[in-house]
């Protein structure tokens, strides 16, 4: 009897620089303000989309809940290249991050999801490692140890609320003046690393003050929020579980 030969296709690895932002107290933030879920989800789905939008140069991989996963290809990004392209898209995020944060928070709904954003914060770990891409229905998905590895890093022991935190691998092409820590941690089923952290307002280019948003801008906010609230109200009404209450 023959035995239909079967082909393995080969799976190309490629370098990558490897960047999740997640928002810090986001879980307190939701749980707090569950009687107007629909102005909480507005206001971090809000949060999300200014923080992708301003990471020019890199990638969405994916939205993880609180957090997003980018990508971006690190052939031509040798050495100090590699931290400047993270530094600068973290400064970028971060500054978008706070100045919509602050509209919402200052928008003219009254509601505690509105008004208290001030404990939602932005917090960036970064690596630099091998990677595979594997496409799941039309969805893109990236692959391997190192993928793996920088979304352990999210737990962590790191004593600051807003920070940028990079592997070895990354920090043994930084500049001599970087302003870095070291700080170890024992990541759960790869075991004790070195890691490198700074506080986000520490790096090159990070914000400046920010003002409080225009009339016009608090006003197109509050209209965005109420649209938004009004929206989830009414898919929840229609929901299945609404209809059997």
């Amino acid at each position: 009897m023959a035995v239909a030969a079967t082909s393995i296709s080969r799976v190309e690895t490629r370098r990558a620089l490897l960047l999740i932002a997640d928002i810090g107290g986001y879980t307190e933030y939701m749980q707090s303000h569950r009687t107007m879920l629909g102005h909480a989800e507005a206001a971090t789905t809000r949060l999300l989309e200014k923080v992708v939008d301003a990471a020019r140069g890199f990638d969405l991989i994916e939205i993880e809940g609180d957090a997003a996963f980018l990508s971006r290809d690190g052939d031509g990004l040798e050495g100090g290249a590699q931290l400047a392209a993270i530094s600068e898209a973290a400064v970028a995020m971060h500054s978008a991050f706070h100045a919509e944060r602050r509209l919402v928070e200052l928008n003219l709904c009254p509601c505690a999801s509105c008004t208290q954003t001030n404990g939602l914060k932005l917090k960036f770990v970064a690596h630099v490692g091998e990677v595979a891409s594997q496409k799941i229905k039309r969805r893109r998905k990236l692959v391997g140890m190192d993928v793996i590895f920088v979304h352990r890093l999210l737990k962590n022991s790191v004593p600051v609320p807003e920070y940028v935190l990079i592997s070895e691998d990354l920090y043994r092409a930084a500049p001599p003046d970087s302003p870095m820590q070291e700080i170890s941690q024992e990541l759960d089923g790869i075991g004790s690393v070195r890691t490198y952290f700074t506080e986000v307002d520490h790096l090159p280019g990070a914000r400046a003050p920010l003002a409080d948003p225009s009339l016009a801008k608090r006003l197109g906010a509050t209209v965005g929020m109420l649209g938004w609230g009004l929206r989830s109200k009414l898919g929840r009404r229609g929901s299945p579980q609404a209809e059997a209450a």
